[in-house]
C-alpha cells in the first residue's frame, strides 16, 4: 500500500473504530432503535468507501505493476483477486 493511502487508511479507520464504540454506547444507554439502525447504516457506508479506497490502491500500484511488468501469470493472478474480492463484496 502507497505510504498516503496507508495515512488516509488509518485515519478512517480509526474514525470507523470511533463509529463502532459509539453504537455500543448508544446500545448500552437504550437508545431509540432506529437511532443505532441509523448509526449501522453510517458505520457500514465507511468501510465501503475505506473498502474502495484500498482497492483503488491495490489497481494503481499492485495490478498496475502487473501489467508493466509482463509477467501474463502475475496480471492473471491479480485480475483474479479483484474479481474475487468484488464477488464477495455484494454478499
Amino acid at each position: 500500500m502507497q505510504k498516503e493511502t496507508k495515512a488516509a487508511i488509518q485515519k478512517r479507520l480509526n474514525r470507523i473504530e470511533g463509529q463502532v464504540r459509539g453504537l455500543s454506547r448508544m446500545v448500552e444507554e437504550d437508545r431509540y432503535c432506529i437511532d443505532i439502525v441509523t448509526q449501522i447504516s453510517a458505520v457500514r457506508a465507511a468501510l465501503r468507501r475505506a473498502e474502495e479506497e484500498i482497492l483503488r490502491d491495490h489497481v494503481s500500484h499492485c495490478v498496475e505493476h502487473a501489467i508493466a511488468s509482463g509477467n501474463k501469470t502475475d496480471q492473471r493472478k491479480k485480475i483474479s483477486e479483484i474479481i474475487d474480492v468484488l464477488g464477495r463484496t455484494d454478499r
